[in-house]
C-alpha cells in the first residue's frame, strides 16, 4: 500500500514509523500483542536505526543541556522504540527522579497521552527539586505527578495504560526494602492485556543474585526476570543496545560513584507483557 506521508498528520507518521521499525528490527508485531504461551522471546540488536521522529523528540531545541549530556550513555530514541511509546499512549514511569525519561515519555505521547511519573518519599528527598521545577515545562502539562510508595505506586485511576517503564531504578527498590512481589503486582494489574513493563537496569554478575544491589548498584538479570515473572509476566523481547562486554561489573555505576564512567556499564533491557 502506497500512502503519500506529507499529508498524514505527524502524530500518524510517528505511529506508522514505529510500527515499520517494530517489524524491521523482530519481523513480529508491535508490543502491544501480547506474546503466546510458546512463543520464543525476541533478543539481538535492532538492525534499523531509530525512526527518525523518535530522534526529532530527543533532538528537541528545547531539551535541557543536562539531559541531552545523558543521551550520550542512555540512547533514548532506541530505549522508546524497543518499549513502543507513540502518540495517545497511557504511559507510567516508576522512580522518575528528577524526570529526564518521563518528560520524553510526555513529549512522544502528546496532548492526546497521559503520563503518570512516580516517586517515593525517599526519592523526593534527593530528587524532588529538579522533579519539580522539571513538571514547571509546558511540554510537561500531560504529567500526572505521583507521590506514592513503591509498594502500591500508581493511583486508583491509572487503569488500563499501555505502558509502565522503570528505568535504572528496580535495582533501588531492593535496598529501599519496597515489597517487590507487590509492586510488581500493582503494576501488573494497572496494564491492560497486551500491556508491557519496561526494565532497563545495570547488569550484576551472573548468579549474584542480589548481593551487589547496594555496593555496586547493580542486579542479577535473572533474579531480577524471576521476580518480574511472579506477578504473571512474559518475557517479550530483549534488547542489546546498551549492552558493553568490556564491563567487568565490579564497579559502582550509580550516578555519583561512577563519575567519567557514567553511561558506559553493562545494561540490560527488557520487554514484559501483560498476557
Amino acid at each position: 500500500m502506497n500512502m503519500n506521508l506529507a499529508r498524514l498528520p505527524s502524530s500518524v507518521v510517528l505511529v506508522l514509523a514505529l510500527g515499520r521499525f517494530s517489524a524491521a528490527c523482530h519481523g513480529t508485531p508491535g508490543p502491544a500483542t501480547p506474546a503466546s504461551a510458546d512463543a520464543t522471546v525476541e533478543k539481538g540488536r535492532a538492525e534499523a536505526p531509530p525512526s527518525l521522529s523518535l530522534q526529532a523528540v530527543v533532538e528537541a531545541a528545547d531539551r535541557d543541556a543536562g539531559d541531552l549530556a545523558l543521551d550520550r550513555g542512555r540512547h533514548p530514541a532506541e530505549l522508546l522504540a524497543f518499549f513502543g511509546v507513540a502518540p495517545g499512549m497511557k504511559v507510567a514511569e516508576i522512580g522518575a527522579g528528577g524526570g529526564y525519561t518521563t518528560e520524553l515519555l510526555a513529549r512522544v505521547v502528546g496532548v492526546d497521552g497521559v503520563v503518570y511519573g512516580e516517586n517515593s518519599k525517599l526519592i523526593l528527598s534527593f530528587a524532588g527539586k529538579a522533579w519539580t521545577e522539571r513538571l514547571q515545562k509546558p511540554i510537561m502539562k500531560k504529567v500526572v505527578r505521583v507521590d506514592r510508595e513503591l509498594d502500591e505506586p500508581l493511583p486508583p485511576e491509572a487503569t488500563g495504560l499501555d505502558l509502565v517503564i522503570n528505568a535504572y531504578t528496580y535495582h533501588d527498590t531492593v535496598w529501599m526494602k519496597v515489597d517487590r512481589d507487590k509492586m510488581n503486582a500493582a503494576i501488573f494489574a494497572a496494564l491492560k492485556h497486551g500491556g508491557i513493563y519496561g526494565i532497563a537496569d545495570h547488569s550484576a554478575r551472573p548468579g549474584s543474585g542480589l548481593a551487589d544491589v547496594q555496593t555496586l548498584h547493580r542486579i542479577d538479570e535473572d533474579t531480577l526476570k524471576q521476580e518480574i515473572a511472579r506477578a504473571g509476566f512474559r518475557v517479550q523481547a530483549e534488547g542489546d543496545f546498551l549492552r558493553n562486554p568490556s564491563d567487568a561489573r565490579d564497579w559502582n555505576d550509580s550516578p555519583r560513584a561512577a563519575a567519567e564512567r557514567r553511561g558506559t556499564s553493562d545494561r540490560f533491557v527488557i520487554r514484559f507483557v501483560k498476557p
